[in-house]
């Protein structure tokens, strides 16, 4: 079967993931959605009690950038836009990454970005700020908020797996990770407290606020890192390139996201293993998958000819003429 995620004209019901469990669903979303900010107050009491230790923010800072690379160099370019190939222990290990960023099993997170690009802010993408919300403030913030997260709780336009990620379905290990899902969130928050355990000179209070930062405090602000280039890249910054949609890219973004936040660049190259396609746009995504090929350990990269890149500019140059 093949892999639709280049635009089309209009989306049809087979194009949409039917809802088996939504209440199930919008449940866990709101406890995955929630219980992080009511973890500031725990974050809130600490500070104010003991302190923060510096066993606590490298716990955090590690489970980012684990997690967080597992969401952009294998969630997003690896797996949804095939930007370059690996070993087999690679894929396995960004796979389980980016499950326990808990931003969704790998396969719904495939195929709903990959309808996305699709209908890029058309009928048809699960989570435009653009798409029937209105006009003026109120109708932007209501857009805002949806592309942000209020599409997690509804599934009238989530992408169905079938049609929009049938080669993630077919492979047995990604399939295996996507079906043990909820092990590797809970794996997540077990390695949080590991190390805080052990750098806490095996104490398990240091491993429960190793727990907290790595684990919730690090979900808060990875979720909401990740929502902002479905929401604020698609309304505010800059638009260098041609697309067709309202991606933007927006640089203050770019460093907290790993690179994602270069969303017009990588709107007008989607199979691009780079997002920060001009000069000086720190990508740290696309620096791992370079260290990563000069190891032998990635291969068939995706690079965009200068000369595309200088049509997709011009083109936008002319539309502004």
């Amino acid at each position: 079967m093949q892999v639709i995620d280049t635009p089309r004209s209009a989306p049809t019901a087979d194009d949409v993931e039917p809802a088996a469990h939504e209440t199930r669903d919008r449940i866990i979303t709101g406890l995955v959605t929630i219980v992080p900010v009511l973890a500031l107050g725990l974050v809130a009491w600490q500070l104010w009690a003991v302190a923060l230790g510096w066993n606590d923010i490298f716990v955090f800072l590690v489970m980012y950038a684990a997690t967080g690379m597992g969401i952009t160099v294998g969630f997003h370019r690896l797996f949804t836009h095939r930007s370059f190939k690996t070993t087999r222990p690679i894929r396995i290990a960004l796979a389980a990454l980016g499950s326990m960023a808990i931003e969704g099993p790998i396969v719904s997170w495939v195929a709903d970005h990959r309808k996305h690009h699709a209908f890029s802010d058309r009928l048809g993408d699960p989570h435009s700020p653009h798409v029937e919300h209105g006009h003026g403030l109120r109708g932007a913030l209501k857009g805002l908020a949806h592309a942000h997260v209020g599409w997690l709780f509804i599934h009238t336009q989530r992408g169905r797996k079938t049609r929009y990620a049938p080669d993630l379905m077919r492979d047995p290990d990604i399939a295996w990770i996507d079906r043990t899902f909820i092990w590797w969130a809970i794996g997540g928050f077990l390695v949080s407290f590991a190390l805080g355990f052990c750098l806490g000179g095996l104490s398990w209070y240091a491993g429960l606020t190793g727990m907290l930062w790595g684990g919730l405090v690090r979900m808060l602000l990875l979720h909401h890192v990740t929502y902002s280039i479905n929401s604020l890249c698609h309304y505010f910054g800059r638009r260098p390139f041609e697309t067709g949609d309202e991606s933007r890219n927006l640089a203050w973004l770019a460093p907290f996201s790993f690179g994602e936040a270069w969303h017009n660049g990588h709107h007008a190259f989607p199979t691009s293993a780079r997002h920060g396609l001009e000069r000086g746009q720190l990508d740290i995504s696309a620096a791992i998958i370079a260290v990563l090929e000069r190891g032998g350990l990635a291969w068939d990269v995706v690079r965009i000819d200068p000369a595309k890149l200088a049509a997709k500019r011009a083109a936008i140059s002319n539309a502004g003429a």
